[in-house]
C-alpha cells in the first residue's frame, strides 16, 4: 500500500487520545440526526424511534461483533431484551442505509473532503470483497479453502470514494463472482454519483465493460498480467493494417468484433440499460438470468461486443498514460486501506459472522459501514475544527497539503473496546479454599 496512512490526522487528534466510540457515535448524530432514521418496522406505528443510548449499543453490537444480547448483559442500564427488541423492530436494512445516507450527505457538504478530489468535476469510485468466516449453517455462505479452509463463508463487497464515504454494501457468498454485483453499488444508491469506477482483477468482465462505459462510467480497473490481455479490432480495419502504419500496439490475432449481433440486438440492449439505470430491477439479477442459459443468450453475447470494444479502448489509455495508471493505484488503495478499517471494527467473535440470513449479514455490514463513516465524518469536523482556529492563511494552507498526502481513514483515536472497571471491592473471599482442598476427586 503506497499511501501514507493518516499520519496528519493522527497526529492533529492526539498520540494519546483515546475517544469512546458512543461519544464518537453521539457527536455525529449531534450534527446528522442520523437515530432518527430507525423507525418501528411498520412504520405506521405511533411508536417513535427508541433513545440514542439504544440505538448507539445496538449499532456496537452488530457493527462490531459483539453481538446483541452480549452487549446488553455487558452494558449497564439497557438489558439484554430490551435490545434485542429494538434490534428485531428498528434496525432493518432501509433503516441503516437512510442513517448512513444522512452521515454521507453532511460529509458531502464540508469543505475539506474536497481536497481529496483528483479531478474537481469527476468523482473517482472503487469496490473490493472482503471475505469473513460464518461458523453457523447458512445458505449464503460457501466453501472456499483459499479463504476458510474446510470452513464456510460470505464475501462483504464495498464501495469507496475519494473523500472516503463508504456508500453501498452487498454481502455475497465466497464463490461468486464479484463482478455482477458492481453495477449494483453503482446505479442502487442515492448518495453517489461515479464518474470512474475501479476494481481489481476478480471484479472484471466483459460485460461489466460495456455496462458500465455505456451508461457514462469509466471502469477502469487495475489488471493483473494486462500485457497478456487480447485487443480487439474491426473486420474492416484487421491487424495488418495497423502492422504496415508502424504501431507497436496491436490488435490480437483474429480477435473481431461481431458488429452485426450488436445491430440485430440494439433495441434490447437500449432496453436493458434503461432497465438498468432507472433502478427496474438490479443489474446483478439481470446479468445472472442471461449468463444462465446453457447457450449464451443473443444480447448477453451483444453486450460482451460492445464491452470489448471500452475494454481495448480502456488498454490503450492504461498502456499510455502512466497519470491514470497511478490514479486507478490510489483509489485502490482506499478500499484496500478501508478493509483494514473494516477489521479494527469488526473485532468481536474471532472477526466471524454468527448470522445466518443474508439479511442479518447485511444488516451487520451496514451497521459496520455506520461506525465506519461516523468515524470518518468525526475526523473531518474535528479538522475542519482545528483549521477555522487558525488565523493565517499559509499555515492553513501547508496543513491542507499535509492532509492530501495522508488520510482521514484512522482510527487509532477510537476505543472501540469500551473501558475496564478496576474497582472491585471484595467483602469475603470469593472461594472458599479450604473446601476446595478438601475435595477428593479419583
Amino acid at each position: 500500500m503506497t499511501e501514507v496512512t493518516s499520519h496528519f490526522v493522527h497526529e492533529a487528534i492526539g498520540e494519546n487520545v483515546y475517544i469512546p466510540l458512543t461519544k464518537i457515535l453521539s457527536d455525529i448524530n449531534y450534527s446528522t440526526d442520523f437515530t432518527s432514521s430507525f423507525l418501528h418496522y411498520s412504520r405506521k406505528s405511533s411508536k417513535d424511534s427508541p433513545a440514542g443510548s439504544i440505538i448507539y449499543a445496538a449499532v456496537i453490537a452488530l457493527g462490531c461483533n459483539i453481538g446483541v444480547r452480549k452487549m446488553g448483559k455487558i452494558s449497564t442500564g439497557i438489558g439484554a431484551d430490551k435490545l434485542e427488541y429494538v434490534v428485531r423492530w428498528f434496525f432493518s436494512r432501509d433503516n441503516i442505509d437512510e442513517a448512513n445516507q444522512m452521515i454521507l450527505e453532511i460529509t458531502d457538504k464540508l469543505s475539506l473532503p474536497k481536497i481529496y478530489l483528483q479531478k474537481k468535476n469527476s468523482l473517482h469510485t472503487s469496490s473490493d470483497g472482503q471475505k469473513f468466516n460464518v461458523t453457523v449453517p447458512s445458505i449464503n455462505a460457501t466453501h472456499s479453502f483459499k479463504y476458510f479452509g474446510t470452513g464456510k463463508g460470505i464475501s462483504a463487497y464495498s464501495f469507496i470514494d475519494e473523500k472516503s464515504k463508504l456508500f453501498y454494501n452487498s454481502v455475497i457468498s465466497a464463490s461468486e463472482r464479484e463482478a455482477g454485483y458492481i453495477l449494483d453499488g453503482l446505479l442502487h444508491n442515492k448518495d453517489i454519483e461515479s464518474d470512474m469506477h475501479s476494481t481489481d482483477t476478480h471484479g472484471y468482465s466483459e460485460i461489466i465493460f460495456g455496462v458500465c462505459n455505456s451508461l457514462g462510467i469509466l471502469f477502469a480497473l487495475r489488471i493483473k498480467n494486462y500485457n497478456g490481455q487480447l485487443l480487439y479490432t474491426f473486420k474492416d480495419f484487421p491487424r495488418n493494417t495497423y502492422e504496415s502504419k508502424g504501431y507497436k500496439i496491436l490488435p490480437s490475432k483474429s480477435m473481431y468484433i461481431d458488429e452485426n449481433i450488436i445491430k440485430e440486438q440494439w433495441e434490447n440492449i437500449l432496453r436493458l440499460l434503461c432497465s438498468i439505470k432507472l433502478g427496474e430491477v438490479k443489474a446483478s439479477i439481470i446479468l445472472k438470468r442471461l449468463s444462465s442459459y446453457s447457450k449464451q443468450h443473443p444480447l448477453y453475447k451483444a453486450m460482451k461486443e460492445i464491452g470489448r470494444i471500452h475494454k481495448t479502448l480502456f488498454l490503450l489509455r492504461y498502456f499510455d498514460e502512466p497519470s491514470l495508471r497511478q490514479s486507478i493505484e490510489k483509489q485502490l488503495n482506499k478500499i484496500e486501506l478501508s478493509h483494514l478499517f473494516a477489521k479494527a471494527v469488526f473485532f468481536g467473535n474471532n472477526q466471524e459472522f454468527k448470522y445466518e440470513t443474508k439479511e442479518e449479514q447485511e444488516i451487520a455490514v451496514a451497521c459496520r459501514h455506520l461506525i465506519q463513516n461516523a468515524i470518518i465524518l468525526w475526523n473531518y469536523l474535528f479538522i475542519s475544527n482545528k483549521l477555522s482556529e487558525i488565523e493565517q492563511k499559509e499555515k492553513i494552507q501547508e496543513n491542507i497539503e499535509l492532509m492530501k498526502n495522508s488520510s482521514i481513514m484512522t482510527w487509532q483515536h477510537v476505543n472501540m473496546h469500551g473501558e475496564y472497571d478496576f474497582v472491585i471491592d471484595i467483602e469475603k473471599p470469593p472461594f472458599d479454599m479450604i473446601k476446595i482442598n478438601s475435595l477428593n476427586i479419583n
